[in-house]
């Protein structure tokens, strides 16, 4: 995006944008559509985080009228998706709001766009849960009762040609904010943790359902803290629905992310032990400690030991990668090993005795890496 023809105005509406919506939009693509003033970008697709996948809608300005309000365009799949002039039913909530975002536009106002976003998104929310509603199965109906009481449940109806017709679920999980769990804590978005349901649509009641497809998701930053791929769901016994099965669930799932929250600071104690030995380190990760470098030497030859520090820790040990300070290939770049998990190791010991046993263990693997390095410099 160069800002020699991006409009101020339509970058100043971009930018707080991505910095004030509450969830991760991206921008894909920006192109002109002034046949007037073609080399001016007023035109983009908005990448909006949508039931855990995306829509894409297409923002279009007016170069020539740049005061005016923008044109949105929706996905082919939305076809029948008409914010702008669909009817409120009676106790819905009102949506005048989207209306007095174009009545009222002021295209100085920097947060007009993302204000219009948000109750689009909205009436998005609601537009797929009536499409979901007027499923004719009678499992889903049953499904959709059950949970009417959770907040956030989002949901898309899918169908095609080549595939049949299910309804997913976005489900969110844990009732904490997991942010303020984490004392210095980076992420600019709430971390949230999911469970993604998947029903295949059925019109003709079956007296044994079949169970839906489950599968966990959080935000993808929240893997710095915890692993939802190693998280084991509990069994959906026949007969079930989601409103017996998500209780379990979450006490299970809340119980792991204070484990996960408390092992920082059995990491960081980690860490700090390897002060004992190898010195201070040059670098380490302050919060979430899943990383730290340190400096070592055998004799003249010096190289660095990079430490993975895994969520499951002590569980599960650091990865080491060794890198020299003396060897480069042909590219520049110092010599690396390859990734160490064979050492010593009991996830029982003391933090001392960890690091003493990884120290005592790099002592003897210098002469290895050295030999290693100087072979890998003469290729």
């Amino acid at each position: 995006m160069s800002s020699d023809t991006l409009p101020p105005l339509i970058a100043a509406h971009i930018n707080y944008l991505l910095s004030h919506f509450p969830l991760p939009v991206k921008i894909e693509n920006m192109w002109s559509g002034s046949r007037h003033c073609p080399g001016i970008i007023d035109r983009f697709t908005l990448i909006v985080p949508y039931c855990l996948e995306f829509v894409r809608w297409d923002i279009m300005y007016n170069a020539e009228t740049p005061f005016s309000a923008p044109d949105i365009m929706f996905g082919a799949e939305d076809e029948n998706f008409h914010p702008f002039s669909s009817k409120v039913d009676e106790g819905e909530r009102d949506h005048n709001s989207l209306q007095n975002c174009l009545r009222d536009w002021n295209s100085k106002d920097p947060s007009r766009l993302t204000s219009l976003l948000l109750e689009l998104r909205d009436r998005y929310v609601s537009y797929q849960r009536k499409r979901v509603e007027g499923v004719d199965d009678e499992r889903l109906k049953f499904e959709l009762c059950t949970m009417l009481s959770r907040e956030g449940i989002e949901m898309h109806l899918s169908s095609g040609f080549e595939k049949p017709e299910e309804v997913k679920f976005a489900v969110p999980l844990v009732d904490i904010d997991i942010n303020k769990m984490i004392p210095g804590c980076p992420w600019r978005h709430p971390q949230k943790i999911f469970l993604q349901v998947l029903y295949p649509v059925v019109r003709k009641y079956a007296s044994t359902p079949v169970a839906p497809r489950l599968k966990l998701v959080s935000t993808s930053e929240l893997k710095a803290l915890l692993s939802i791929e190693d998280i084991k769901l509990p069994s959906w016994i026949d007969g079930m629905c989601m409103a017996e099965y998500l209780p379990h669930l979450e006490e299970s799932l809340e119980k792991q992310v204070l484990e996960a929250v408390s092992l920082i600071d059995v990491r960081r104690g980690f860490i700090e032990a390897l002060d004992s030995f190898f010195g201070r380190p040059l670098e380490a990760d302050p919060v979430f400690c899943r990383t730290a470098t340190v400096i070592t030497a055998s004799g003249v030859f010096t190289f660095l030991a990079h430490f993975l520090i895994s969520s499951q820790f002590p569980k599960k040990q650091p990865s080491l990668v060794l890198r020299s300070s003396q060897h480069f290939n042909s590219h520049g770049a110092p010599i690396k090993s390859q990734l160490i998990t064979d050492y010593p190791w009991s996830p029982r010991w003391e933090p001392l005795q960890m690091a003493e046993r990884i120290f005592e263990f790099l002592a003897d693997e210098a002469l290895s890496f050295k030999r290693y390095c100087n072979e890998a410099q003469l290729q």
